[in-house]
C-alpha cells in the first residue's frame, strides 16, 4: 500500500522506492506543498541522477550549497534532491568517496539549523543499513512505495485502488466489470493504469460512468494481458486459434528477454488449474454459474476456506476473481478428465523443454494439438 499524503513532521523527507510512478508523484506533491507553504521565490530543485561516483560527488556538493545558501528574498527554502541514484547498494553507492561523503553529510544535517528550511530527497533503491538513511530516518520522514508485481497476490486489488482514485479524482465513475477489464488489460503498471484511466474518460465523453465498452474500445492491452489471449484461446478449445496466438508469442520472444517457453507453458498450466478448480467448486455446490460479475465475486468471498491449500501456486482463491469469472463459461466446455490429461500433457511438455534438444515451438504446438485432439478428430472427420 502506498503511504500516507500527509504532510512530514520533520524538515527532511526521503520519498523512496522502486515504484519509480508513486515515488516521483508523491514527492512532486510534497515538494509543491512545502512551496506554498513557505512561500518566497528561491527553491530549488537539485538533480541528483549520477552514473558514476564523480556526479554524485558533485550532486552532493550542489546540495551543499543549496542548503547554506540563505533565501535572498527572505522567506523560507524547500530543496529538493530528486531522483539520487546513490543511496542504494551499486557500484556508485559503493564508492568509497560516496560513502565517506555521505557519512560527512549525515553529520552535517544533523547539526543543521532548519528554521524555515525543508530538504525533500526522491530515490529508488535505497539501503537502510547505512548511516545516511539512519539519520534521515530520525531527522524526519521516509515513505517507501513499493512497484505493484505480477508475483504480489494482491496486486489486482492495489491496481483496482489505482485506478478508483484516479476516476475520483476525474469525478467520474467506473463499473466493477469494467474495473477489473482495465486491471487485467494493464497489469500491474502505475503509470500506464492511470495513463489508460485518462483515455477512456476522454472517450467516454460525458458519461458519468465507465463501463466494459469503452475499456474494450480504447484501452491498450499490455505484454500480460496478450498473454492471456494463449490461455482463452485453449480455454475456449479453438485449436487454430490457439496456434496462431502461439506463433504470435513465440514470435515476440525473440526481442523480450523476459518471456521464454517455460514461462508461456507456466501461464497455459495456470489456465488449465484455473478451469479444473471451477469445477470442481461448482461440482461442490460452492460456485453457481453466474453472468453478472458483482454477484459472481461475491459468491468466491463466501467460498469455504477450510480445507484449501495454503500455497498460492494451487489455491483458487489466489487468482484475481475476474479471471474465474472469465473462465466460468470455458469451464462448461471440457470434462474434468480432459483437463486432468492436459496438465499431464502440460507436465510431459515440461520435461521435454527442459530435459531434451527438441525444437521448442514443435514440442508446445504438438502438446497443444494433443490436449485438443478430440476436437481436432472431430473436425476432420476422422
Amino acid at each position: 500500500m502506498p503511504p500516507s499524503a500527509a504532510q512530514p513532521a520533520g524538515p527532511v523527507a526521503l520519498i523512496c522506492g522502486d515504484d519509480d510512478f508513486g515515488v516521483s508523484q508523491r514527492a512532486r506533491q510534497l515538494y509543491q506543498s512545502w512551496c506554498a507553504e513557505l512561500g518566497g521565490m528561491d527553491h530549488e530543485t537539485i538533480d541528483a541522477a549520477s552514473g558514476n561516483s564523480g556526479e554524485a560527488l558533485k550532486s552532493i556538493g550542489r546540495l551543499r550549497e543549496a542548503l547554506n545558501t540563505l533565501p535572498f528574498f527572505g522567506g523560507g527554502k524547500a530543496v529538493w534532491f530528486k531522483d539520487c541514484t546513490f543511496l542504494g547498494d551499486d557500484r556508485t553507492a559503493s564508492a568509497s568517496a560516496v560513502t565517506e561523503t555521505l557519512g560527512e553529510l549525515a553529520q552535517e544535517l544533523k547539526a543543521f539549523r532548519w528554521e524555515g528550511v525543508r530538504l525533500l530527497i526522491s530515490a529508488g533503491k535505497v539501503d537502510k543499513r547505512k548511516t545516511f538513511y539512519k539519520t534521515i530516518e530520525k531527522l524526519g520522514a521516509v515513505e517507501s512505495f513499493v512497484a505493484l508485481s505480477i508475483d504480489d497476490r494482491d496486486w489486482a486489488a492495489r491496481a483496482e485502488e489505482i485506478v478508483l482514485k484516479k476516476f475520483r479524482v476525474l469525478k467520474r465513475s467506473i463499473t466493477d466489470e469494467a474495473l477489473a477489464e482495465i486491471v487485467q488489460a494493464v497489469g500491474p503498471n502505475a503509470r500506464q493504469l492511470e495513463s489508460e484511466v485518462e483515455k477512456v474518460t476522454l472517450y467516454a465523453a460525458d458519461r458519468a460512468e465507465v463501463g466494459v465498452d469503452e475499456v474494450l474500445a480504447v484501452v491498450s492491452r499490455n505484454k500480460q494481458a496478450r498473454a492471456f489471449a494463449l490461455g482463452d484461446a485453449l480455454g475456449d478449445r479453438d485449436l487454430p486459434r490457439l496456434l496462431r496466438c502461439l506463433d504470435e508469442e513465440l514470435w515476440e520472444m525473440e526481442t523480450d528477454r523476459q518471456k521464454s517457453e517455460i514461462g508461456l507453458l507456466y501461464g497455459l498450466i495456470t489456465k488449465v488449474r484455473a478451469l479444473l478448480f471451477l469445477k470442481e467448486m461448482l461440482a461442490a455446490g460452492w460456485l453457481k454459474e453466474e453472468r453478472d460479475y458483482n454477484r459472481f465475486k461475491a459468491q468466491i468471498e463466501r467460498v469455504p476456506t477450510e480445507g484449501l491449500p495454503t500455497d498460492r501456486r494451487i489455491n483458487p482463491l489466489a487468482l484475481n476473481p475476474y479471471v474465474l469469472f472469465k473462465a466460468l463459461p470455458q469451464a462448461r466446455r471440457w470434462p474434468s478428465a480432459d483437463l486432468v490429461r492436459a496438465l499431464d500433457l502440460l507436465l510431459q511438455c515440461n520435461r521435454r523443454l527442459v530435459s531434451s534438444g527438441l525444437d521448442t515451438e514443435l514440442v508446445l504446438q504438438q502438446t497443444l494439438t494433443q490436449i485438443l485432439r478430440v476436437d481436432t478428430l472431430v473436425v476432420t472427420g476422422r
